[in-house]
């Protein structure tokens, strides 16, 4: 790592709790320089506004984060048991570090405006990857989608509007984490491989 990439880091570990405290609006380049113990004039020769700022914080955070939930994913174990390693990894890198601030929902609309291209990249990545985890099992007969007349595709795609659904009606903590393992017990049981099948 350059002391550029070095420099950038600390600025965008300072920020963050100076968001999660003061929200977006609040939050002042000042605040931020003071945190990050840098003067303001040195902060500005980095990011040009605290929208260029917040923006390289979530590019930082989804990269990160998508990293984490690759790596999950990639390991050993049950297909089921991957995936909500994956999930856990996603909503730990971007709705746990925001969750619990009384300005999470400020820092998330604020996200959405500032940095949508970036979240929407990512969950087409998180997509792609669970598609491709289902596939595998699907191939390796570890699951079986023709009882409930699916596809890894389709199947993919509900794991992924049930992590939203789950998220927006038990929140971020043990309700949200257990919402998922719950999830993933129904679809483990409704896509386990039937006795006695004889195609290819």
């Amino acid at each position: 790592m350059n002391e550029t990439d070095s420099k950038t880091d600390l600025i965008l570990d300072a920020a963050l709790p100076v968001f999660v405290r003061f929200g977006f609006r609040k939050a002042t380049m000042a605040d931020i320089a003071r945190a990050a113990k840098i003067s303001r004039a040195s902060l500005y020769l980095c990011f040009s506004s605290k929208e260029e700022l917040f923006r390289a914080g979530s590019k930082r955070a989804h990269s990160r984060t998508m990293n984490d939930v690759t790596a999950a994913l990639d390991r050993p174990g049950s297909v089921f048991d991957r995936m909500t390693a994956g999930i856990r990894a996603f909503q730990e890198g971007l709705i746990a570090p925001f969750g619990g601030s009384h300005n999470a929902d400020e820092l998330f609309a604020a996200g959405n405006e500032l940095a949508r291209d970036i979240a929407l990249e990512a969950r087409a990545r998180l997509l792609d990857l669970l598609i491709t985890a289902l596939s595998e099992a699907e191939k390796n007969r570890e699951i079986d989608l023709t009882a409930l007349q699916t596809q890894a595709t389709e199947l993919a795609a509900l794991v992924v509007a049930a992590m939203d659904g789950i998220k927006h009606t038990h929140g971020t903590g043990p309700e949200f984490e257990g919402g998922i393992r719950l999830f993933m017990a129904l679809l483990k049981l409704g896509t386990a491989p039937r006795l006695g099948r004889t195609d290819p």
